[in-house]
């Protein structure tokens, strides 16, 4: 067990926003509660937290949701900032946003479920489940760990569309066949991070759920786990009633030809509800242990280095730490960080609708929380 003692990082502390119960109630497990985290462990998260927060993360103008949770127990969450400048809606914990990449975490989840369930394998082949597709070599496990050599769907989308014409996710296999798009590399050969391969994945889930992927999203993750406020966007009028997102000028960034694409992007949620997905992660009742190892874990060391890729999740580790799993997220103006801090069972929230990179680094915050790697150069 570990000795936690308070670093006087920061001399503001807050009182939190707090919740003493464990975040979400999965419908289908049995309920398997983590014990509450000590006074002692809450006073420290909470007041190393609020610290962070103030001389941080809500410098400026800093419009968003931050949340740090333990065991599932919600330990100190703010929001601040406008979800909709135009119309003067202001920020809440309850307001859905969109958080671009970390989208991809869901995505993944759902695969894997459905890998449990059976419907789903592995290691066959992407074309097993959508017979267009060209590139035969392609499993399912190398979309999830960007090990396929697929080349970004806006590349090949920007040269040879009008760019006009909004695209699904069923356009973009048609796009590759006629335009005869190539990979950019060996399938299997290394890691190259691409939107493609979860696009792909939302398409597998559709086939063999015979959902839309939205549909499939609130049967396989969103209701299940209680996530009330979160969606998977397809259309340009939820676009544009959601939460809107803004460049650094303060400019709305509208809707663009690529805006309907789903399964890398498009998830629309809170930060409380993120910790409902993210306390699912540890239970077996949600997700097999046997999956769990598989997906925390690197697949990809051609290189150097502390970072890596699991299935759906980044992370960093060095002998000597624990490794710190993550996902970040940038699309338009949406930027956003999550993450789970297994070692621990912490979980962190960090997202923001106006272009706002100070969500991206936790260092002070990660240093408390544990021995986790921050830096790469550690």
């Amino acid at each position: 067990m570990r000795n936690y003692w308070l670093i006087p990082l920061f001399i503001l502390i807050l009182s939190a926003c707090g919740d003493h119960s464990p975040a979400g109630n999965p419908e289908l497990v049995e309920e398997q509660q983590m014990p509450a985290p000590s006074p002692q462990r809450r006073k420290y998260l909470l007041d190393s937290a609020s610290a962070y927060y103030t001389n941080w993360i809500n410098k400026g103008s800093f419009s968003g949701q931050f949340l740090i949770s333990k065991n599932g127990y919600i330990i100190y969450s703010r929001a601040a900032g406008v979800s909709n400048a135009e119309a003067k809606e202001k920020m809440t914990l309850e307001t859905p946003m969109h958080v671009a990449s970390i989208s991809k975490v869901a995505t993944a989840l759902a695969v894997l479920r459905l890998v449990d369930q059976k419907k789903i394998t592995l290691n066959e082949k992407a074309s097993h489940y959508l017979p267009t597709f060209p590139f035969k070599d392609i499993t399912v496990k190398m979309l999830l760990t960007h090990r396929s050599g697929l080349p970004y769907y806006g590349y090949f989308a920007d040269a040879n569309t009008d760019r006009k014409t909004v695209l699904s996710n069923e356009d973009i296999i048609p796009l590759m066949i006629k335009f005869k798009i190539r990979l950019n590399s060996k399938p299997g050969t290394h890691f190259a991070y691409c939107n493609t391969n979860y696009a792909m994945l939302a398409l597998i889930v559709e086939k063999v759920t015979k959902l839309s992927f939205p549909k499939a999203m609130q049967a396989l993750i969103f209701t299940p786990l209680d996530m009330k406020s979160s969606t998977i966007a397809s259309s340009k009028t939820q676009y544009d009633e959601f939460c809107r997102n803004y460049n650094q000028n303060g400019m709305w960034n509208g809707f663009t030809y690529l805006d309907a694409i789903y399964g890398d992007k498009n998830l629309y949620t809170t930060a409380r509800d993120l910790v409902k997905m993210d306390r699912a992660t540890y239970l077996n009742s949600f997700l097999s242990d046997s999956l769990r190892k598989q997906m925390y874990k690197g697949y990809s060391y051609e290189h150097p280095g502390t970072r890596n890729y699991g299935l759906g999740i980044r992370l960093k580790e060095k002998k000597g730490k624990d490794t710190f799993f993550f996902h970040t997220g940038w699309w338009h103006g949406n930027t956003g960080l999550y993450c789970s801090l297994r070692q621990d069972s912490i979980c962190i929230i960090a997202l923001s609708n106006n272009m706002n990179k100070r969500v991206y680094n936790l260092g002070p915050l990660l240093k408390s929380c544990g021995n986790y790697v921050v830096n790469d150069e550690e």
